[in-house]
């Protein structure tokens, strides 16, 4: 995933028995730490079909998505070095996990939902622990700590620059892959590339080559065929055959085999390089996915699902929405129909909104002598999610998704205007 926008955005045997006994792991899923209990863990499908979440503060709120879109799964982006150098996991360089209060409870908040997470290595740019760890046992050992710290039933490993191009720094990570997947039984593990009309371009195919000489295999391996001088869903067909022919090469699988490990990450609407991805091109890859039994599908990033206000956000590139017309969660429903559920049609009013709108209604009524149909006064300093109705310049006003400081009426677009109240 480019970091830019989105903050924006050799393993050998001697090694294994190495981690092996200094992961204090027993062979199976550690505990997660207090306050960040594991969820039941869902099946391979929504991990699969998981869209990206960069938690930042900003994010929407991932139980209003899941409630309108049915998604049940996130990858939450990214894990890294210390900006400061080291081999301990933080949060985008700047947050250890070890003292972090910021993610875990979204986590905990989408297992509350029903949910659950894989949590996303590496990115575009930063310093990847796969750099600075000295060995693949020692990056294995580090994001143990990730895996124990939030109780994970899944991890994304998105190798790109600079590291993509340091093949000491992929073999540290496509090592530690591999000693996670055994010492922590039924992990999801995905490994996520840059797409090219080729598939991938030359440092991909070392890193397939990596693999090979590991003798590692993931649940798949994902391009990102984005950002490349792609045009449409058709480019991205095309990488996505060449890529499979890669596998087949490479592996030498077999066509079936090679399918159900291969994978897409797609970018929705305006990319960092003004290419154009509709819901229609998001469409023709699923339909392509789903009929050539691919093993995953997924896109860069839940935060960017939503209208930009004017659409095109004026050709500006947005890390906060698409850039293209819309309504919320409308790509985050196409991972939905890849993990075989069907999405919602409309976006549901949350229970504490209604409540809170009713409650509202009623106080108006019984102090004003009306008819109480204002919901309560708008707040710039109130965080509401989607569907949430508040009164302003007497009118009401639904919010389209989350929002906070965001003016009804106001020019980002965040609210619909009910009428006068």
């Amino acid at each position: 995933m480019r970091q830019g926008l989105r903050h924006s955005r050799k393993l050998r045997a001697a090694a294994v028995a190495v981690a092996a006994a200094s992961l204090a792991v027993g062979g199976v899923l550690a505990a997660a730490a207090p306050g960040q209990a594991a969820g039941s863990a869902l099946t391979s499908n929504w991990y699969a079909s998981a869209p990206y979440l960069f938690v930042d503060g900003s994010q929407p709120n991932p139980t209003t998505v899941m409630a309108a879109s049915g998604q049940k799964a996130f990858e939450i982006a990214f894990i890294l070095a210390p900006n400061s150098g080291g081999c301990s996991p933080t949060w985008n360089g700047t947050d250890p996990i070890s003292s972090d209060t910021t993610v875990g409870p979204v986590i905990n908040e989408i297992r509350a939902a029903g949910g659950d997470v894989s949590v996303s290595v590496g990115g575009y740019g930063g310093t990847k622990l796969g750099q600075t760890c000295g060995s693949a046992a020692a990056t294995a050992a580090a994001y143990q700590q990730v895996v124990t710290q939030y109780g994970l039933h899944a991890m994304d490993f998105d190798l790109e620059e600079p590291e993509y191009e340091n093949s000491s720094a992929i073999a540290n990570e496509l090592g530690a892959a591999q000693i996670l997947q055994q010492n922590n039984p039924g992990m999801y593990i995905s490994v996520t590339m840059p797409g090219t009309a080729a598939g991938t371009g030359w440092f991909g195919t070392q890193l397939l080559d990596e693999a090979k000489t590991l003798g590692f295999t993931p649940n798949n391996y994902s391009i990102m065929p984005f950002d490349g001088g792609f045009s449409g869903s058709a480019a991205q067909i095309s990488a996505l055959e060449a890529f499979h022919s890669l596998l087949v090469s490479t592996f030498g699988w077999d066509s079936a085999t090679a399918y159900a490990h291969e994978g897409v990450s797609m970018m929705n609407g305006r990319t960092d390089s003004a290419e154009y991805f509709y819901q229609s091109d998001f469409a023709n890859v699923l339909s392509y996915a789903t009929s050539h039994g691919l093993g995953r599908y997924t896109f860069w990033d839940v935060n960017r699902d939503q209208q930009c206000s004017p659409p095109d956000n004026n050709g500006v590139l947005s890390g906060s929405c698409s850039g293209v017309t819309q309504n919320a969660w409308d790509f985050t429903k196409y991972t939905t129909q890849f993990a075989g559920a069907t999405p919602p049609t409309t976006t549901p009013t949350t229970a504490s909104a209604s409540a809170s709108a009713s409650a509202s209604a009623s106080a108006s009524a019984s102090s004003t002598g009306g008819s109480g149909s204002c919901a309560a006064a708008w707040s710039s300093s109130t965080a509401y999610n989607g569907g949430a109705v508040v009164s302003y310049n007497g009118h009401n006003w639904t919010a389209k998704w989350w929002t906070e400081a965001d003016v009804p009426g106001g020019a980002a677009g965040v609210w619909t205007d009910d009428g006068a109240c």
